[in-house]
Formats: C-alpha cells, structure tokens, sequence
C-alpha cells in the first residue's frame, strides 16, 4: 500500500471507528501524515488538536528502562546490581537474586500488583489503595509488598507492572533524587522533548487530555490511576514528542548506540510471539522497535523501523480507541518486507 492510500484507509478508519486522539506517520524524518480526532475534554467541548498531550500508559516503561540505563552508564547502578541491595530490609518477599537486568527484561519473577488474568475489564478499579496516597516512587512501596515470588529470576518471561515500579524506586535509591527528576535530567532533556512528562491527575494542564473509560460519555479514569504514575505508566506525550524521541533514541542522544542496541536486543518471547528486549517491545521478525500502553482511559503505540526509516504513533484518550488504528498501521508498515 502506497503512502497516499494507506492515509485515505486510515482516516476512514479514524472516522468510521470514533477514533479519539492522535496518529502520526513519519518516514526518514518527513512528515507523511498527522492528524487529530475526537475530544480532548468533553464536557467542555475542546477538540483534540495534534499538539494536545495524551498519557501513554505503559509507554512509560520505555522512559524508565532509559533512565536505569543512563544510570547504568553513569556507574550508579549496574546490570547485575541485585534489588535487595537497595531495597534493605523492604518487600522481604522478592528474592534476593533479583537483578536490574531481571526487572527491565520482565524476567524477574515477582509478584505482580496487577494481576491482569483475573480482571474482566480494563476499567476495574485496581488500585488496592486511595489512588491520591501514590504521588512518588516510594509511595508505591506500601503497594508492592505482600506478593509473593512466583518464578525463579531468570527463569521466563512474564509482563510485569511491578517490575517497573520497582525500578523507579531503585533508581531514586541509587541516585539520591527523586525518579520523576531523573527522567527530566536523563531521558527527557537530552532527547529534546518539549511537551512530555507526568502530570497529576487532579491538576491536570489544560494541553493534557482526559483519559475517558468508553468512546462516549463524560466517565473519565481518574479513580482508575495513581494520581501521579511511576515506572509502570501515566507518562503524557505528543506525537511530535515520540517521532523526536525514536530520532534521539537511535542518533545516541540519550543513551550511547552500544546501550541502546543491548535494549533493543531479544531477550525473551511473550505469549503473543512478540519479542522483548530492556524495557522495550520488539517486532517477531522485522527490525521494528515499540512502545505500547493500555489502561483505563488510554490506548498507545509507537514503533521505529530503522530499516525503512519509519515512525509511527497512535495515542488515544480512550481505553480501546488506539487499536484498530494500531492493527492496519502495524500491518501496513511493521508486516511488510524492507522497502
């Protein structure tokens, strides 16, 4: 499919589906499409523009893998660097053999606050506390505590919330600063990113859209989520932002081109036959990298085909409104042989 059809089958896609938010497509660093759809806030009927900021979910964990990394290459932390070495005498049931290395490739076997087998909706109540008590790493310690270990670290891979959290607690530990400080000064700032961040739900700018649970109604997730996300998730980004991102990432601007290639490197296989390598997402048998988010009020992926030289984001401020974007853009750009 040529660049010129694939943006008419898209928009009648976005139309047809009550796509909300934004999508962008980017080969060799030119803009090829960009548009914006739907509400940003829709009691107060403000439309989406493509400048208007979206919280990316799980996304984040991309933000928080480099961040760890950077502080790999800055000697405060190392890959073998074990949790409990930082962690002292707090959440006695994660296994002493727990590494950084383990958490970032969601291999480390710990309990999971998130048990995501036995929720029956994306829009459950999670949060096993008052979601107002989670404004920083070290809140999330009281949340962690009480899983048990349910695999030996290394042993298999197992998509893990925790995990990630974790990490930005470790991170804070390592470096004496606070986790969201970190990603400013490691990630954030070298990038160049301009409209990226976490925001508190209950302040939020007026450029940040609300996350809502369906495609219509006023019902947004802000019960839904920590009111200040972590290393799991609740970062809010731009399109424009992550096309900057993917060129930073791969110009060596954030983390050096050796860093960046150990993360992009296959590290285990999921079930769903996608690889994964350090805090990142990787195509079963092109050389597309990803980042992906799915929560209550919010639905995301981007993806980097250094191959082609393809950029693609699709940010929605919906629980499920990313994704049939999401399949005809993976498929059309991620599928499909080299150009």
């Amino acid at each position: 499919m040529d660049d010129n059809s694939l943006v008419t089958a898209l928009t009648a896609l976005a139309d047809s589906s009550g796509f909300s938010g934004v999508v962008r497509i980017d080969r060799h660093g030119s803009t090829v499409h960009q548009s914006a759809h739907g509400m940003a806030d829709r009691a107060h009927g403000i439309p989406m523009t493509t400048a208007t900021r979206i919280a990316v979910a799980s996304g984040a964990k991309g933000f928080t893998a480099l961040t760890v990394m950077a502080l790999v290459e800055r000697g405060s932390l190392a890959l073998d660097t074990t949790a409990r070495s930082l962690l002292g005498g707090d959440l006695p049931l994660v296994d002493d053999r727990v590494t950084i290395v383990d958490l970032l490739a969601h291999r480390s076997g710990i309990g999971d606050y998130i048990n995501e087998d036995i929720l029956e909706s994306v829009s459950d109540y999670i949060m096993p506390i008052p979601v107002h008590r989670l404004a920083s790493a070290e809140d999330f310690v009281v949340v962690l505590d009480g899983f048990a270990q349910v695999s030996a670290p290394g042993e298999k891979f197992a998509y893990n919330n925790s995990g990630f959290v974790l990490l930005a607690v470790l991170a804070e530990r390592a470096a004496g600063r606070p986790f969201h400080d970190l990603v400013d000064e490691l990630v954030i700032g070298p990038a160049g990113l301009q409209h990226t961040g976490w925001e508190r739900s209950d302040e939020l700018p007026g450029d940040v859209a609300l996350g809502y649970l369906d495609t219509e109604g006023q019902r947004t997730n802000v019960l839904h989520l920590p009111v200040l996300g972590t290393g799991d998730g609740g970062i809010a980004t731009t399109a424009d932002d992550m096309a900057t991102f993917w060129a930073a990432l791969f110009a060596g601007r954030i983390v050096s081109d050796a860093t960046r290639d150990a993360m992009t490197r296959r590290v285990s296989v999921s079930e769903a036959d996608n690889s994964y390598g350090l805090g990142f997402w990787l195509h079963s048998t092109t050389d597309a990298v990803m980042l992906e988010g799915y929560d209550a009020g919010a639905s995301f992926r981007s993806s980097h085909r250094p191959s082609t030289g393809t950029v693609w984001s699709v940010l929605a401020n919906t629980s499920e409104g990313a994704w049939p974007l999401v399949r005809l853009l993976s498929e059309t750009l991620d599928d499909a042989r080299d150009d």
